[in-house]
């Protein structure tokens, strides 16, 4: 089944609301960088809230990147999206490995530890927006809830599952963004507190067999749900033969003519799904002749 996000109203309204599936684009993810599970939960948590997020914006070239830099050994992590459903991204550390936390889950907080997170829209302004927030639990939900209350002022709760079987593929992941619009009643945001929490977690609704419209159905069944939107999610990296021979371009002349000399071709790999671009020596004298 593909991936896919979508976009809902509840409440007459007065409350706006987003659900992904994002099994596959993890799961690319985790083959492409070589995580270890806690790392997959990690980087497929940040992926499906960016994608979500994404999805949020209006124009069709704006661009949202989530960054973390942390104490902890994973170090950090960087995520892209865009207005479409597509995400791509990369953990600083793949291969951290820790006990499981006390609840018997991934230990993904411990993973990142203390740190920041830093929310980049480039929306085709002169500048882009940026917001920053010190990492509250590190483990991504809670963080992005934060962010949306101080940074946005838009009162919201996250919720972001990411489920690694046994041979370390991904079984589970997705998850959910509702958000209270300004003229929310009072009374709307006393039933959706509660129902919070009493729902199950994100993982148990997806192995229950859920959908994204019927997580949402069971969040928001009693405000009333109206679908108004269903996008497909991808891991999409959008590297090119062409894109790396211009970072290339960017060395200086003297670090040119010194991998020149050398007389070696080189391998280049995009950071965000490792794919590898050859070039040989007749190509980067090309390069260095053209600069």
């Amino acid at each position: 089944m593909k991936d896919y996000i979508v976009r809902a109203t509840a409440a007459e309204g007065q409350i706006r609301a987003f659900a992904i599936t994002s099994k596959s684009l993890v799961e690319e993810a985790r083959r492409a960088h070589g995580t270890s599970p806690v790392i997959t939960a990690a980087l497929g948590r940040l992926l499906s809230g960016a994608a979500m997020m994404g999805t949020m914006m209006k124009g069709e070239k704006d661009l949202l990147t989530i960054q973390i830099q942390c104490g902890g050994p994973a170090l950090g992590m960087t995520v892209t999206a865009d207005a479409n459903g597509h995400v791509k991204g990369f953990p600083r550390v793949a291969d951290v490995s820790l006990p499981l936390n006390p609840q018997g889950k991934l230990d993904v907080g411990g993973a990142l530890g203390l740190g920041i997170m830093n929310v980049i829209k480039d929306l085709g302004l002169k500048e882009p927006y940026v917001g920053q927030i010190a990492l509250q639990t590190g483990e991504i939900a809670e963080d992005l809830t934060y962010y949306f209350a101080t940074s946005e002022q838009v009162p919201s709760a996250v919720g972001l599952g990411v489920l690694v079987d046994t041979d370390y593929s991904v079984r589970q992941a997705g998850g959910f963004i509702l958000q209270l619009m300004p003229f929310v009643k009072d009374e709307v945001v006393e039933q959706l507190e509660k129902k919070i929490t009493e729902i199950a977690s994100v993982t148990e609704m997806l192995e229950d067999g859920n959908t994204p419209e019927q997580m949402l159905e069971l969040i928001l069944g009693e405000f009333g749900v109206e679908v108004t939107d269903t996008v497909e999610a991808v891991f999409l990296c959008d590297c090119s033969k062409e894109r790396v021979s211009g970072a290339i371009a960017t060395l200086s002349k003297k670090d040119l003519d010194d991998i020149i000399n050398d007389g070696e071709s080189i391998e280049v790999k995009c950071q965000f799904c490792n794919k590898a671009y050859h070039f040989d020596m007749d190509e980067l004298r090309e390069i260095r002749g053209s600069l």
